[in-house]
């Protein structure tokens, strides 16, 4: 249990550290007007502090730095959420309020705003298209020779490709086929969507459309596309973590970068995380490439459904209090953006 005083001491070390990145001796800390310690009292709770695990010593430095364990202490009791700034949400709502028609633009736009605000590196990761309803598919001719198919799902994913039409084909026909498939396969989860076009609705075209098979082949390659499709991660400010100093070793950025280019590990990073606002510091993280950083996540539901994750990572020297307050403000703007489109 930290006495008040060795509180106080923690608190305006974790916060000097945070913004100057060196160091912090204990006469810089007797200066403050709010401490009221001699340099003598200071440095003697910095050793107590740095014994029970919440400090470190550089060797090159009398100062100290914060522990893992003593920012963890930080964000569990001494953190203070800082409100975020008029011209931060002006800019947030612009993007973010605009008619946004699909989920995974929202997760983009989300990602370059965050980058931007933070200067971290910041990681989405969109509606994962397993957990995908087909909502609807239409089918726009652009000439007589080609269309392009659009699928729509009940996560607001949306994907169109490119499509050559069946030669001679009447129109009513593909019309009467788009009607089929939306009233037979909607609701029907994308990764099923192969399987039920030629189980389920194949036999029923083969009464009412004479050239099904040639109409089914055209949106085959659509449904396979999306049904086959990982989850959609979204990625921004990679090259921030080289303006940290903590990265100035090559080697720790390499590892990082390298992980930031695999999908399958970052899916399985953001996997399985509760709701809410998750803070995960230093050797807290199970994948050793970010075991020197700080990985600030935010899962958000709409109608009891996960709708993707958004995650920050960092140095641990991180801004703890400015990145929550933004994820906090993120979760009600999202909130809105995702039951619209869920509608």
């Amino acid at each position: 249990m930290l006495s008040d005083r060795q509180k106080l001491i923690l608190g305006i070390i974790i916060d000097d550290y945070i913004e100057s990145a060196e160091p912090v001796g204990s006469r810089t800390i007797s200066k403050r007007a709010d401490v009221g310690y001699s340099p003598a009292t200071i440095r003697n709770e910095m050793s107590d502090l740095e014994e029970l695990g919440y400090l470190e010593q550089p060797h090159t430095s009398s100062g100290r730095v914060p522990s893992n364990k003593g920012y963890r202490y930080y964000v569990d009791h001494l953190m203070k959420i800082k409100p975020f700034q008029p011209t931060e949400m002006y800019q947030m709502k612009l993007i973010l309020h605009e008619k946004i028609q699909e989920a995974e633009y929202a997760f983009q736009q989300v990602a370059m705003i965050l980058s931007n605000l933070t200067s971290y590196t910041v990681i989405a990761l969109g509606p994962e298209i397993y957990k995908a309803n087909l909502k609807h598919l239409q089918l726009i001719p652009l000439n007589d020779q080609t269309a392009v198919a659009i699928i729509v799902t009940n996560t607001g994913y949306v994907e169109n490709k490119t499509v050559a039409l069946p030669p001679n084909l009447p129109v009513s026909e593909i019309e009467k086929f788009i009607n089929m498939f939306n009233h037979k396969l909607s609701g029907v989860p994308l990764y099923q969507l192969k399987s039920k076009l030629y189980n389920e609705l194949g036999q029923e075209l083969s009464h009412y459309i004479s050239r099904y098979e040639e109409l089914i082949q055209m949106i085959e390659e659509v449904v396979s596309q999306e049904s086959d499709s990982e989850n959609r991660i979204f990625k921004s400010g990679a090259v921030n973590i080289l303006n940290q100093p903590e990265f100035r070793d090559v080697s720790k950025v390499k590892t990082i970068l390298e992980l930031l280019d695999e999908t399958p590990l970052l899916a399985k990073l953001f996997s399985q995380l509760p709701n809410g606002i998750q803070v995960k510091i230093g050797s807290e993280n199970n994948m050793e490439a970010i075991q020197n950083c700080s990985l600030i996540t935010a899962s958000y539901t709409v109608n009891g459904e996960s709708i993707g994750t958004i995650g920050i990572l960092g140095p641990t020297r991180m801004e703890y209090g400015n990145v929550i307050s933004v994820l906090n403000y993120l979760s009600k703007d999202l909130a809105g953006i995702f039951s619209r489109l869920y509608r």
